[in-house]
């Protein structure tokens, strides 16, 4: 028995949700769909008859066998199919009033993701964007301890793979850290650096980006994904203290001055005078480290849980179309300064 906003407790029906593209993302979405509660998992539509039959298989799931053909029997649609068809897919869906969830990045261009918003804004459905990394346990247990950070470090490191080289690493990676740092700083952009190296693919494979945020935040983002080791960190610096989150496995702690001690008078530093013998301690003695805690939950599962109750009218969409629209505004600038970069390294 489902509630009236399809949760268990009343006799309204589920959400009939389906899935568009079942690869590698798509088939855990497809997955965590059939476990959702308030959520009835109609199908999938996948283009590759071979991959369509696999999944089918694996997860006991329905395939169809062309997307109008899904999007007749369903009220909200999962894109998780390649950024060049992001429009084509939720365009169609939208049109027909549907509730459309699309996997990071909204769509290849902003003229495509403006599209996308347009038919939102016509057929009055809700368009939330797969940012995934704002569901992360560390960043879920950081959300208590966050004020006004000033400066954001992050290094997002990945092995070469084919998947995603049809796009530059930026588009493909520093995407999840451009969309994080907007919403942590919520402030608007007002300057962009950055320099990058095709490496194995020819697009850009490593990349780095300075933003300036009003207001006088930063933050370094450096993405790879020709490296020998995986790494997701984020490192955020703000006058109470300072975040340390490790993405790769949802974990993270807060350091902060110990309340017990006074704060560190800079002429008592420059002196050696500090007070309580300070010199003496180590920074164990002087700083306080907090764990952050979150409820354990798969990102991915948190993700679609939001869209579920935005869909409910519990609260507007946690990452909007707009700011996965913002999010590639900020990472195609980056990206096109990148390639000037490159354009004139080489021409010099």
């Amino acid at each position: 028995m489902t509630s009236r906003d399809g949760m268990p407790g009343s006799d309204a029906p589920p959400l009939r949700l389906g899935v568009a593209g079942v690869g590698s993302l798509g088939y855990h979405h497809l997955r965590i769909a059939g476990e959702l509660p308030g959520v009835d998992r109609v199908g999938f539509f996948e283009s590759r008859e071979e991959r369509a039959r696999e999944v089918a298989q694996a997860l006991e799931a329905r395939p169809f066998s062309t997307l109008e053909a899904l999007l007749d029997e369903v009220d909200a649609l999962i894109v998780a199919t390649p950024t060049s068809t992001h429009r084509e897919v939720a365009v169609q869906a939208l049109r027909r009033g549907l509730h459309v969830f699309i996997e990071k990045p909204i769509a290849a261009s902003l003229e495509e993701a403006d599209a996308i918003l347009a038919a939102a804004e016509e057929g009055g459905g809700v368009v939330q964007v797969g940012h995934v990394e704002r569901f992360n346990s560390a960043v879920v247990g950081a959300e208590p301890y966050l004020d006004e950070p000033l400066f954001i470090e992050s290094h997002r490191l990945a092995p070469f793979t084919e998947r995603g080289t049809d796009v530059a690493v930026v588009l493909d990676l520093m995407i999840h850290d451009v969309d994080l740092v907007q919403s942590l700083v919520r402030r608007p952009v007002v300057e962009i650096r950055a320099t990058g190296v095709p490496v194995l693919s020819p697009s850009v494979d490593i990349a780095n980006a300075r933003i300036a945020f009003e207001g006088g935040a930063v933050a370094n983002l450096t993405s790879s994904r020709v490296s020998m080791e995986r790494l997701r960190k984020v490192r955020i610096f703000q006058r109470s203290g300072y975040l340390s989150l490790n993405l790769a496995e949802g974990t993270g702690e807060f350091l902060r001055l110990k309340e017990s001690l006074p704060a560190l008078d800079p002429s008592a530093m420059a002196s050696g005078a500090l007070p309580g013998g300070l010199l003496a301690l180590d920074l164990s003695d002087i700083v306080e480290r907090i764990p952050l805690r979150a409820e354990p939950a798969e990102p991915l599962r948190r993700e679609q849980e939001a869209f579920r109750d935005a869909i409910r009218g519990h609260h507007p969409p946690p990452v909007s179309g707009q700011d996965g629209r913002q999010a590639l505004e900020v990472a195609l600038s980056i990206e096109s300064t990148i390639l000037r970069h490159v354009a004139d390294s080489r021409s010099s």
